[in-house]
């Protein structure tokens, strides 16, 4: 089998990067899994907490922002470590921080010092991320963009700075999960996120800063698990893609197996989406609680008031439930998606990418996902939802 390969930071990787996927869906089981088939994985840094019971019974019930924060960078630095010993020196261990969490800072210098391979930043411009990482000038910046724009205003910001991307996930909000990164519910089919479009853009855009197409990598994410799709972008001169929901429903995901049957089972017909309380417009299934809450939206958007983080450790900027903004999300969405990682179906906020998956309600081991990816063939016997 022949295949191009993703070459970064000195290394030559299988073109995947599995997607980051909070709060701890991607932990170190699955990252460490990915990287040990050389490819990149991904630890979701947010209160990563839940999966150390002793850092959760310090914390019960403790409004104490700063205990709670230190324990998930404690909780980030074992999770880093364990998946670099899972991955055995194969591969590369990144972890994705959303701008947009207030901790993004002390997530991104945490995870360095840790070991991590590279940080991913997605969910605002992450204009300061080589400020961050000036101490550790070996760890891969990876920004997560969803247009031509928006690269080129990190391109020649980082460049004034002496800095490149390693490279670059390019996430089209039409068919990603999770959070997207249009800025308005209607923007998120505009073609100005077309893969094709923000290909030639960026060939455009890279000679007009006299850099080479190879320079900076392209990683194209968002609806992307199928095999031929894989084929066709790399052939259009995307250097990899990033693969978030068929990771999340494989066997070594460090989620509930609930939350593994959730997603498989659900259609694209079943999914929703909605402003978030960060204020970015989001995708999951509609489960029993997102429909209730988008039933209810328009009159808990009415009654928005200023009140205190119902977790106690603030764990975004701005949030639209405890800031009172009336015109974004009104629930708390580290206790949804913690809800979710546990495998409450009921109560659980459960965010998936619109494409269908390769094994169908099949949940496999990454190995055979990626084998997919790369060649095509699927296991004897797994049905497929494609």
């Amino acid at each position: 089998m022949t295949h191009r390969w993703l070459n970064l930071a000195g290394r030559k990787l299988l073109p995947i990067v599995q997607g980051g996927m909070g709060v701890g869906i991607s932990a170190h089981r699955l990252a460490g899994t990915v990287a040990s088939h050389n490819a990149v994985g991904t630890i979701a840094s947010i209160d990563l907490r839940h999966h150390h019971p002793d850092l959760m019974a310090a914390t019960a019930g403790k409004r104490d922002k700063a205990a709670l924060e230190n324990a998930n960078l404690v909780a980030l630095d074992r999770e880093v470590r364990a998946a670099r010993e899972l991955a055995g020196g194969r591969g590369m261990i990144a972890v994705n921080v959303m701008k947009a969490v207030g901790a993004h800072a002390a997530l991104v210098r945490q995870a360095c010092d840790s070991g991590a391979d590279a940080i991913v930043m997605g969910a605002g411009l992450p204009l300061d991320l080589p400020d961050l990482t000036a101490n550790h000038p070996k760890v891969s910046l990876i920004p997560i963009l969803s247009d031509s724009r928006g690269v080129g205003l990190v391109l020649r910001k980082w460049m004034k700075k002496g800095r490149l991307p390693d490279a670059i996930v390019i996430e089209n909000p039409a068919h990603a999960g999770g959070h997207l990164g249009a800025s308005r519910m209607e923007d998120i089919g505009d073609a100005r996120f077309s893969f094709a479009r923000v290909l030639d853009e960026c060939r455009t855009l890279f000679a007009g800063l006299g850099l080479a197409w190879e320079t900076v990598p392209l990683i194209l994410a968002g609806g992307l698990a199928d095999h031929r799709k894989v084929h066709h972008w790399l052939a259009q001169g995307a250097a990899a893609v990033q693969v978030g929901t068929a990771f999340a429903v494989t066997e070594e995901c460090d989620a509930h197996p609930a939350f593994k049957q959730v997603l498989a089972s659900a259609p694209p017909e079943q999914l929703g989406e909605f402003t978030s309380v960060a204020g970015l417009p989001a995708r999951a299934v509609l489960t029993p609680w997102l429909k209730r809450y988008l039933s209810r939206e328009t009159a808990l958007q009415a009654r928005a008031k200023v009140r205190a983080c119902l977790e106690g450790f603030d764990c975004l900027q701005s949030c639209g439930l405890r800031d009172g903004v009336d015109r974004i999300g009104q629930f708390c969405i580290d206790l949804k998606l913690s809800q979710a990682l546990k495998g409450d179906v009921e109560r659980g906020l459960f965010f998936r990418g619109k494409g269908a998956l390769p094994f169908g309600e099949a949940i496999r081991p990454v190995a055979d996902l990626i084998h997919y990816l790369m060649s095509g063939e699927k296991p004897a016997g797994v049905a497929s939802a494609a």
